[in-house]
């Protein structure tokens, strides 16, 4: 099995190592391999990929001090829920010209050391006519890609549900490196009203497990996503015994799979009650919780952990962050947000262009409060009410 500590530390991913002008710079991959023994036999076993040494740069990259992951990797059938709610149609202009807008907010990257991207937005240009991923690069932030295919029902479950995506992935992923993606995004989810059953963790972790070592394989660093749904009226402690036990299988199977700990991120829901509990609890048990579960699951070779929002307000998942940041961990804690970012710089430019500076200066203000919130610098002062507005909704699809 892969040992977590086959490499020695890396420096951070310059971008010009991995981008020339407009053109993708395609390094010689080094290798990584184990070899096991026992008594009967030899067997050598390639611990990640050829691509070790840069799967560790780029996570270094996406795991720096005050940065985290902007989520802006909606289906074309979310994005447009997001569109109607300000009164836009749902057509690919009006999708370019809000993702331009994320894109191109000046001075993004200073708070935003990644984007995840759907795989129109990978291929799309700007309003303007230059790539996306150009944009992204040109900004000091890594471009990622969404690869798994979406939820279905898993049968013989308790109306639970699998992600599909796994045939035809290695070549996807391989598609996406050269298309300037190094880092990739496969969600996974997990009720606990409805279980969660045994079947439905297991089909999980695996798929999780597999995507992982397929993806890196490819170069990308995959974003293991085992997202624990908020909906329900369980309390906090339920949420934690599920998670731990969730967490427990994904990191068997990443090690079953020789997933190289190093090049991956993890993208775990924060430990909370459900939604619909009476229980309300503060930022600090919030922290006190997941910590505790970090430390007993997470292997500290794990470069970064950047928690989902899932359905907290812009305010509240802030807030939950900066508590988990009050003392050093092993990793680093930050984010990796879709409507905690988007939800008021939405609702400020509501498809009109007069709009599109005062947006991108609400998306900045997003950014930069979350930033301070992974250096455990945050206040909470000055905040609107609409962005402590909670974005929960029950049976949420994406």
């Amino acid at each position: 099995m892969a040992s977590t500590s086959l490499l020695k530390a890396s420096p951070v991913l310059d971008k010009s190592e991995w981008v020339k002008g407009q053109s993708v710079l395609f390094r010689q991959p080094s290798s990584a391999s184990v070899v096991l023994r026992n008594r009967a036999t030899s067997l050598t076993v390639r611990a990640a990929s050829s691509y070790a040494d840069e799967l560790v740069k780029t996570a270094k990259t996406i795991a720096s001090p005050g940065r985290g992951i902007l989520a802006m990797d909606e289906s074309n059938a979310t994005c447009g829920k997001r569109l109607d709610s300000i009164g836009l149609e749902n057509t690919e202009a009006n999708r370019q010209a809000f993702r331009t807008l994320l894109v191109s907010a000046p001075g993004l990257g200073q708070y935003i050391s990644g984007a995840i991207l759907f795989e129109e937005t990978l291929y799309q240009s700007t309003t303007e006519g230059k790539k996306m991923v150009d944009v992204l690069v040109e900004q000091n932030i890594v471009p990622g890609i969404k690869v798994d295919k979406g939820l279905v029902p898993l049968v013989g479950s308790n109306n639970e549900s699998w992600c599909q995506g796994l045939d035809g992935l290695a070549s996807r992923t391989a598609a996406y490196y050269q298309q300037g993606a190094r880092f990739a995004k496969w969600r996974t989810v997990v009720s606990i009203p409805n279980g969660p059953s045994a079947l439905a963790v297991k089909e999980a972790a695996w798929g999780l497990a597999r995507y992982a070592a397929i993806s890196q394989d490819s170069g990308l660093v995959p974003i293991v996503e085992p997202e624990i749904l908020l909906d329900g009226e369980h309390d906090i402690d339920r949420t934690y015994d599920v998670a731990e036990k969730v967490w427990a299988e994904v990191f068997f199977y990443l090690a079953q799979n020789n997933v190289m700990f190093e090049g991956i991120l993890l993208k775990p829901s924060m430990v909370t009650p459900g939604a619909e509990s009476k229980d309300r609890v503060t930022p600090e048990k919030v922290a006190a919780y997941t910590l505790k579960l970090l430390r007993n699951r997470v292997p500290p070779a794990v470069p970064g952990i950047m928690f989902l929002s899932g359905g907290q307000s812009e305010v509240e998942a802030t807030l939950n962050l900066n508590a988990m940041n009050q003392a050093p961990n092993p990793w680093h804690v930050s984010f990796s947000y879709a409507r905690a970012l988007q939800n008021t710089c939405l609702k400020t430019w509501g498809g009109r262009p007069e709009n599109v500076n005062a947006a991108q200066t609400t998306l900045l203000a997003r950014a930069k409060a979350n930033s301070l919130a992974q250096l455990g610098k945050y206040t909470g002062e000055g905040e609107s009410e609409e962005a402590k507005e909670g974005m929960f909704v029950k049976g949420y699809t994406y």
